[in-house]
């Protein structure tokens, strides 16, 4: 069982500011995480290697600062991690990242099960992980909260809003993993000491030259979409006191204040 789980190292959101007159992130000074979601995913993963033995290969595309959640990865464990960087992927959107991350997928040759999160906390897309489902060619499940594996099928329980839904798909196939699905491990100790020592070695680097992909289909001037302004909505509240002889009059009042803005 060859299981690959793509990650993705975000900002953590709990501190991330808006430059106002750019309109971009500042992300001097802010913590990167794994991404939630994508953990969920790892956490899946090393659950079905537990059980089932097999291999677990963690990608990520990103600078070379992503190594860190890669090594946090490794010492979670995975087996493998791979890292997809070179300036030609600089500005991708979800079409081109998802483009670059199927060539690196194909290009492990081997894959039963790609783990995905199901969305990533800077983006909020929900995009990348179907759209490598797409490229590869193999059936997707989405918003998955329970996995079981048998023999050569998957059979999912699908999250939705209107309730779950029971799915079935042949492997290969593609999943995106939610918070509810587990809880991630901690790194281990000993994982901790191998792949943080300043020695260790033990990430595969791979660049635009590694890749069989179209140079048209990627970076910047390869992507549909962009981004043009990032910004922090304003938040503004106003008080009124409503004044009354009684109680009863003051709620009266408020009652009729609610029905003319039609919230009751």
């Amino acid at each position: 069982m060859n299981i690959i789980v793509c990650l993705k190292q975000v900002p953590d959101t709990n501190e991330v500011r808006i430059n106002q007159e750019t309109g971009t992130l500042i992300r001097d000074g802010v913590p990167s995480i794994i991404n939630p979601d994508d953990k969920n995913a790892l956490e899946a993963a090393l659950q079905i290697k537990d059980e089932k033995g097999g291999k677990v290969t963690v990608i990520s595309m990103g600078p070379p600062q992503a190594k860190d959640a890669l090594r946090e990865a490794l010492a979670m464990g995975a087996d493998e991690a791979i890292l997809i960087s070179d300036r030609a992927f600089g500005g991708s959107d979800t079409w081109a990242t998802a483009t670059i991350i199927a060539a690196a997928i194909e290009k492990t040759k081997n894959y039963d099960i790609v783990l995905c999160g199901r969305q990533a906390i800077d983006g909020d897309t929900a995009q990348v992980g179907p759209e490598i489902a797409e490229f590869l060619g193999v059936p997707q499940i989405t918003y998955a909260k329970e996995i079981k594996l048998n023999k050569e099928k998957v059979t999912v329980t699908r999250f939705t809003e209107t309730g779950d839904y029971i799915i079935e798909a042949k492997l290969p196939v593609l999943l995106t993993a939610i918070k509810e699905l587990n809880t991630p491990r901690y790194p281990s100790v000993k994982g901790i000491f191998k792949y943080y020592a300043p020695e260790s070695d033990e990430i595969t680097v791979w660049s635009f030259n590694d890749l069989e992909v179209d140079p048209t289909q990627i970076g910047l001037k390869g992507s549909p979409t962009n981004v043009f302004k990032s910004f922090v909505p304003t938040k503004s509240k106003t008080a009124e006191i409503i004044d009354g002889i009684s109680g009863k009059e003051k709620a009266a009042i408020l009652v009729n204040k609610l029905a003319d803005l039609k919230l009751i």
